[in-house]
């Protein structure tokens, strides 16, 4: 089951010399995960085309999010995130994925869907957004720190298969 939220859901005229109009949006098919996929690559290696817009398909079902920002008709942001509740937090929105395209870092992109995650968790009554950065990804970590978000845990995994 695809996403129901309404796939258009803000616009943002950049302030600086690119004088365009930056939109983000939700994916709500098949089609639109698919042309993600470049962007998101960059961050999940490890999946194909296909593997992931099934992932991201079976995801959805499970309150799974795909929202990305389109500007002159390129993907240059995608991020994955998903609302639930945990006796540490409360209601939280927890960022499963966030990329911007290569070419496009450092552009003001991933700043923009960095901050409309921020609103969209506001506006669905979150304490808190959180998410996970690998240990290698300092460049990462430094515009975390830049956006106010706090290092507060470990994350520790076991690998079962």
């Amino acid at each position: 089951m695809l996403s129901e939220v309404a796939p258009k859901l803000w616009n943002w005229n950049s302030a600086d010399d690119r004088k365009m109009q930056d939109t983000i949006y939700v994916a709500a098919d098949e089609e639109e995960i698919r042309r993600c996929y470049p962007v998101l690559k960059q961050l999940r290696l490890h999946l194909d085309e296909s593997a992931l817009v099934s992932q991201v398909i079976r995801q959805q079902a499970q309150g799974y999010f795909l929202a990305y920002l389109e500007s002159e008709n390129e993907i240059r942001s995608v991020a994955g995130y998903r609302f639930y509740e945990n006796l540490s937090s409360g209601k939280l929105m927890y960022v499963d994925d966030l990329v911007t395209n290569l070419e496009d870092r450092s552009k003001g992109f991933g700043q923009i869907l960095f901050d409309w995650l921020v609103a969209e968790a506001r506006k669905n009554g979150c304490s808190q957004l959180t998410l996970d950065s690998g240990v290698q990804r300092f460049g990462a970590h430094r515009f975390y720190l830049r956006k106010g978000m706090d290092i507060v845990s470990h994350h520790f995994a076991m690998r079962l298969t």
